[in-house]
């Protein structure tokens, strides 16, 4: 067996966005490009923004002596230093660059930080409906996942996180906004979860910590303004990337942020450090620590998104699926019309509409769509989904 049992296990049941993308490629050979639509895949497909190719060109016609060696493992310190100073400005708070780790995206990010404060078998509390690497990241080191269900709206319960949190639990994830839903909480929320875990933290005399993962911080709509975790909570890491905010993907380049106000947060720093080295990341990618640095404040238009978010709700809503409005991200969450979502999204590629199940994000009975695409597939794909909800009888 070239796998070992558990690797095989993980195989058959996860892989749900990549099953889906790679069923759009044969159906891509099968019919043409342009007869498939596509949204499986959060690969956006919106350009970085100007700012970044004129910093790009710039250390290319330029380059800084030295630029492409090794640095400490936590990150440049100039990198590290933008970083703190865009926090500070976004809480109030009093970062350094000490309290920061750039990192390989914001999957090493998650990866390192679960390293530093797991001891085997601990728990990590995550909601569904989740990203579905998050149990594979916790089993990567020995912790244990513990899933539990959101509100119907999907925002936190509670009740259920309260429920779930024993003596070894040791974190709980979340992700706002939320990616399958789009979803973000509200200050409000951040504080009654903050309330609860620093009550359980003195029942249990355990330290219990949030980890905010925010790739989609900045994709948010409504003119609302981003719920800050790190005020709320004094035990709170916050893990992300530039890969959505500044449609930077494949240039795996993010960063983690440690609480100023936590009371270990010089040995967690340090801990993290370690872990980033020895988990084989070294450090976060050279040149793209140097290109970062001064685009701390800048994003892709938010807005363009936004307007495909409306126009997609809008048709979904007139076909009679049922659908949480996103208020951020870039995915809409509706409920799948038949108890079987994987039966549904199977249904959809009849139509060559490619979608992802609920299951794959531990919400069976929903599916996913991801509308970081060009315009033309969304109105492509309103045709298959009319026709499945006519024939599921919506």
């Amino acid at each position: 067996m070239p796998v070992s049992a558990k690797v095989r296990d993980y195989m058959e049941q996860g892989g749900w966005i990549r099953r889906m993308f790679e069923a759009g490629i044969a159906l891509k050979a099968q019919y043409g490009e342009d007869k498939v639509f596509d949204l499986s895949l959060g690969n956006p497909v919106v350009e970085p923004p100007e700012q970044f190719r004129r910093e790009l060109l710039r250390l290319a016609q330029q380059p800084i002596q030295g630029m492409h060696r090794y640095m400490p493992n936590n990150g440049y310190l100039e990198t590290r230093q933008a970083v703190s100073g865009s926090l500070q400005a976004d809480t109030g708070l009093d970062f350094t660059p000490g309290d920061i780790v750039m990192t390989c995206g914001a999957a090493a990010a998650i990866n390192v930080t679960l390293k530093t404060i797991l001891n085997p078998g601990e728990e990590v509390i995550i909601l569904s409906p989740y990203f579905v690497e998050y149990g594979y990241y916790i089993d990567n080191h020995q912790g244990v996942a513990i899933t539990v269900p959101t509100n119907a709206d999907f925002q936190p319960n509670l009740n259920a996180i309260e429920a779930a949190i024993t003596s070894q639990t040791r974190g709980i994830i979340i992700n706002s906004p939320n990616n399958p839903t789009g979803v973000v909480y509200p200050s409000a929320s951040l504080q009654h979860l903050a309330d609860l875990l620093r009550r359980k933290q003195t029942e249990h005399g355990s330290q219990i910590y949030l980890i905010s993962d925010e790739p989609y911080r900045r994709i948010i709509f409504d003119g609302l303004t981003y719920p800050q975790v790190f005020p709320h909570y004094e035990n709170t890491i916050v893990v992300t990337s530039h890969a959505k905010d500044l449609a930077l993907p494949g240039e795996r380049i993010g960063y983690i942020a440690v609480n100023p106000n936590c009371p270990d947060r010089q040995e967690l720093a340090n801990g993290l450090t370690f872990c980033n080295r020895t988990l084989g990341f070294v450090n976060a990618p050279a040149l793209m620590q140097h290109v970062v640095q001064g685009l701390q404040g800048v994003s892709v238009d938010a807005t363009d998104y936004q307007r495909k978010r409306d126009f997609l709700y809008s048709q979904l809503t007139e076909l009679g699926y049922s659908v949480v409005k996103p208020q951020g991200a870039f995915y809409l969450f509706p409920r799948s019309p038949v108890e079987n979502d994987v039966a549904f999204v199977d249904a959809l590629q009849e139509w060559n509409v490619l979608t992802v199940p609920g299951r794959g994000f531990g919400t069976p009975g929903h599916f996913r769509i991801s509308y970081c695409v060009e315009d033309w597939v969304l109105e492509g794909a309103i045709d298959g989904f009319a026709r499945a909800a006519e024939k599921f009888g919506l």
